[in-house]
Order: structure tokens, then C-alpha cells, then sequence
């Protein structure tokens, strides 16, 4: 079972970030969820989705939405400094930040690991396991460039949620599938959740 660490951050976006666990968990893996007070807002304008600051209802709600075990999902708090995902000693196969803010993105790029989200990053790059960055922003700035090139420089996978229009997308979940499908295959988990490109219908 593969363990797949998820930050949620204060970025529009939040649908790549939900089908993102569902997807997850539905493919066997073990969630390692954690997110920023902002992705609390987020959630609530763009999905009337209440992340709860209390980890437990978070962790509860979801795995009663997506039918996940306890064990399978775990949500923890931003300054929950004991979880796994803080150590090199034990990190997750691979982390993703989706949807993931500039002003993360940086704080990743300079190591800062003020919080888990960033720790927990800091901690993928330098135990050498895939961690893939979905920053929502729009236009880039010289500096969010810089920042991305950066990362992409250490290793970094930077995955604008940019989707294609080639697989006929009939609703705004099609387009958000498509991006999840992109995010899936960096971090080799295994989905159907679009037609690959070459494949007949």
C-alpha cells in the first residue's frame, strides 16, 4: 500500500484536491491529509465543504464520504510536529501539494518549514521521494517562476492543472479529472479516470 502524503493550501482549486483523495483511496492508498486554515475557506466558497480545524471530524467526514478505514486516511494539524511526514525517518512514498499558493510554493523553494505542509516537503526533497507541487495562479510572476524553476531544479515536479481538450470534455469534472489523471501518473498510482491519448474508444 503506497503512502501518499496531500496538502491542501488557500489556492482555487480545491475540486483537483477532493477527486485527488477520493482517487487515492479508491486506488488502495494510505492518505496522509493536511491543510492551511485558508484551504478551510477555500473549501467552504467553492464546495460549501467544511474542513473542520478539529482533525479527527475532518478525517471522520471524509472517510464516511470516500469509504476510507481510519487507518487508511489520517489528517493532521498544521503544527502537529509528531507526524510521520516531519521525519526523514519515515516519510511518504510521495506528497503532493494540490491546490498549492504561491506564497507556499516559496516557502518551499526556501526551505523554511515554518509548518507540516512545508516540513513535510522539505522532507520528500531531501529523502529523494517524488513531490509534486499544482500551483493555481494566474498570470506567473518573474518571482513565482523563478521559485518553480527552483524546485524543478532539485527535483521538483511542477504541475500547473492545465487541462487538455482533446479527450471531448462534456463537464467541468472532465476537466478536473484530467489534471487528477496527470497528478496520478507522476506519483505512479494506477486510475481510469480519463481515455489516454492513442487509446480507442
Amino acid at each position: 500500500m503506497k503512502t501518499i502524503a496531500l496538502a491542501l493550501t488557500g489556492a482555487s482549486g480545491m475540486p483537483y484536491g477532493l477527486r485527488l483523495i477520493e482517487s487515492l483511496l479508491a486506488a488502495g492508498c494510505r492518505v496522509q491529509l493536511v491543510y492551511t486554515q485558508a484551504a478551510q475557506i477555500v473549501a467552504r466558497q467553492e464546495m460549501d465543504l467544511v474542513l473542520s480545524s478539529n482533525t479527527a471530524e475532518t478525517a471522520a467526514m471524509l472517510g464516511a464520504r470516500f469509504g476510507a478505514s481510519a487507518d487508511q486516511l489520517v489528517v493532521y494539524g498544521r503544527e502537529e510536529w509528531f507526524a510521520p511526514i516531519a521525519s526523514g525517518t519515515n516519510p511518504p512514498d510521495a506528497m503532493v501539494i494540490c491546490p498549492c499558493t504561491m506564497g507556499t510554493l516559496a516557502a518551499v523553494a526556501a526551505g523554511l518549514s515554518s509548518n507540516l505542509i512545508e516540513r513535510a516537503a522539505d522532507v520528500c526533497i531531501k529523502e529523494g521521494r517524488k513531490l509534486v507541487i499544482v500551483p493555481r495562479e494566474a498570470p506567473f510572476s518573474t518571482l513565482h517562476l523563478e521559485n518553480m524553476l527552483r524546485l524543478s531544479r532539485m527535483g521538483v515536479v511542477i504541475l500547473p492543472p492545465n487541462p487538455g481538450f482533446y479527450h471531448h470534455p462534456q463537464s467541468v469534472q472532465d476537466l478536473v479529472d484530467f489534471v487528477v489523471a496527470r497528478i496520478l501518473d507522476q506519483i505512479g498510482v494506477a486510475h481510469q479516470l480519463i481515455q489516454r491519448w492513442g487509446e480507442s474508444k
